[in-house]
């Protein structure tokens, strides 16, 4: 599985998860999205749960996983 980042640090919210929506709507299954925004975390998970997606924090600083499908 191709894992597609993102790099939104420096980013306010919404535009983070605005990225990954997009991200995900163009074909991703996976997303590496790394933000800095202390927002984020929660807009993240947010939509995550919204959609039915897994989310896991990643090995980087302010970074977080997101897959579309079931392992």
């Amino acid at each position: 599985m191709t894992v597609t980042r993102i790099d939104a640090r420096g980013m306010r919210c919404p535009w983070p998860v605005v990225r990954l929506a997009r991200a995900v709507r163009e074909g991703a299954s996976a997303v590496l999205i790394l933000a800095d925004d202390p927002i984020a975390p929660g807009e993240i998970a947010a939509l995550a749960q919204a959609r039915g997606w897994g989310i896991a924090p990643a090995d980087e600083p302010h970074g977080w996983v997101v897959s579309t499908v079931e392992a």
